[in-house]
């Protein structure tokens, strides 16, 4: 085996290991966030379900946070492969 191939799988491996899924009828395995996230999702939900302010909004919101995280952790990542080839 490659030292390129035992390293992508031993980084696959430790995604699977720090990585909460629930097993959900009919949809499968899901991804469940950490419990900040989810606390951070649920305020959003509050706060539109109290109109405090608009769905759209909120959806907006929750939308670019997820972006910004999927983004951020390729960076972090990728910086962390280069770090360790140096």
């Amino acid at each position: 085996m490659s030292t390129i191939t035992r390293h992508l799988s031993g980084g696959h491996e430790m995604v699977r290991v720090y990585t909460r899924r629930v097993e959900v009828p009919m949809l499968g395995e899901v991804a469940v966030p950490p419990p900040d996230k989810i606390a951070y999702y649920a305020g959003l939900g509050v706060l539109a379900a109290l109109q405090v302010i608009e769905w759209p909004l909120a959806l907006v919101i929750t939308a670019g946070h997820l972006l910004a995280d999927q983004h951020l952790s390729g960076l972090a990542r990728g910086l962390g492969e280069a770090l360790e080839s140096a």
